[in-house]
């Protein structure tokens, strides 16, 4: 079964549908009535959905005449993705099912600053990891913090829709994942990665994945280039300008690539939520300070994926010298007060930049993440909302994120594809 084929724009709204209604699923008549289509055209999508085994029936839902409603619903072990939150300290790898559902995740302590070499060989060993390691059938996600590697990545399952359409999504996407991707897998391990401990494995014996994985996605910090696939200078990092990160982990993985900001990535993760907001800023403080926006429920990234650089505004103009070389940025100042243990001056520090991009896009919400922000949730909601409501600004303010929102929406930007909806870019 070849996944990324599925390009039709309503067969990806009848998938969307599918996935959104859980495991109650949703009647073939609920699809036409939702979509527009005829209910001719949803049988035949439907059809297909089940002949490549995307869709299942889910029993029967009672009608007020007629015969029963079939439902259907999404068989999300029909592939996987990967994701991965390449932070400056740590990297975080997790594998999920179509839903978006975990099944496995890894986490190991990491140097950016180590050069792209060793790390993108890290990288490519924790995603082999996954896709050569994990049983699919275990009915739990595992968790390791590292753990032993697989000698090659498993081989990808060939097959095609044969009658689908081929056209693009239409909107944001950009352009749809492609089938394969070329260039050599890399068949050992480096030995600079380091031998790790093992939290926990699966109870059942380590083999290939019995679905097509269908890609990794890469966050790390920005900025950095998402159609190119390439890093920018990175704050701190200026090593990673220019270095082809897309290019280089499709060889090394043998599977499609999608590099994008790492708030980006977040705040897709957040969008394709059920009754998420369709406009907010995800304003992430972690290593650094930066935010992820959705206007009309797409990611807005800019034509050179500069929006969403929150930790450098300037607000204070003879304030200390950032990384990035300006003065008085926000990320300095916040990080600054975290440091000195002042949460609380780090949560209004945080506010006056929130309240800035309220302003400028009249948002409907405010989302907070990322592991500074998890470490005094309440403080900094609070802090927060007190600055937007001094200022007489009501968007709510709330805490959304937690420890692996990156990661999940990393690994979205390979999904979403499938789905029409939301925003990925090109991959490699």
């Amino acid at each position: 079964m070849n996944v990324p084929a599925l390009r039709s724009p309503n067969a990806a709204l009848v998938l969307d549908l599918l996935r959104t209604a859980g495991e109650a699923g949703i009647s073939r008549l609920e699809l036409a009535e939702r979509t527009g289509l005829t209910p001719q055209a949803v049988s035949k999508i439907t059809a297909r959905l089940r002949s490549e085994g995307l869709a299942t029936e889910a029993g029967h839902r009672a009608s007020t005449g007629g015969k029963p409603r079939t439902v259907l619903r999404l068989v999300p072990t029909a592939g996987y993705a990967v994701g991965v939150h390449l932070d400056r300290d740590e990297l975080t790898s997790l594998l999920t099912d179509l839903a978006g559902t975990v099944v496995a995740r890894r986490t190991r302590a990491l140097d950016l600053g180590e050069g792209a070499g060793p790390v993108l060989a890290a990288v490519a060993a924790e995603v082999r990891a996954l896709t050569a390691g994990f049983a699919a059938s275990e009915p739990h996600a595992s968790e390791v913090t590292a753990g032993p590697y697989a000698d090659q990545a498993p081989d990808s399952v060939p097959g095609s829709y044969g009658d689908h359409e081929r056209e693009s999504v239409p909107g944001p996407y950009g352009d749809p994942v492609p089938d394969s991707v070329p260039g050599p897998r890399v068949d050992h391990v480096p030995d600079s990665v380091p031998g790790p401990r093992v939290d926990h494995v699966p109870d059942s014996v380590p083999g290939p994945l019995p679905a097509p994985v269908l890609g990794v996605g890469v966050a790390m910090p920005g900025p950095l280039d998402h159609r190119a696939g390439v890093p920018g200078r990175v704050t701190g990092f200026p090593e990673w300008d220019g270095h082809p990160v897309r290019e280089e982990l499709a060889r090394r993985t043998g599977l499609p690539v999608v590099l994008d900001k790492d708030t980006n990535a977040a705040a897709l993760g957040l969008a394709v939520r059920p009754a998420a907001p369709s406009s907010f800023a995800y304003v992430h403080l972690g290593t650094g300070l930066g935010a992820g926006l959705v206007l009309g429920g797409a990611p807005l990234r800019g034509d050179r994926t500069g929006a969403g650089e929150l930790g450098h505004q300037t607000v204070q103009l003879d304030g200390p010298v950032c990384g990035c070389g300006g003065r008085g940025c926000l990320e300095v100042l916040c990080l600054a007060a975290v440091a000195r243990g002042e949460a609380a001056e780090a949560a209004r520090i945080l506010g006056a930049g929130a309240a800035n991009v309220v302003r400028l896009l009249d948002i409907d919400e405010v989302l907070l993440g990322g592991r500074l922000v998890l470490a005094a949730p309440e403080v900094f909601a609070g802090g927060v909302r007190e600055v937007l409501a001094g200022l007489g600004l009501t968007a709510p303010v709330r805490v959304a994120g937690d420890r692996d929102s990156v990661a999940e929406g990393a690994a979205w930007l390979v999904l979403a594809p499938l789905f029409g909806g939301g925003s990925a870019p090109r991959a490699a």
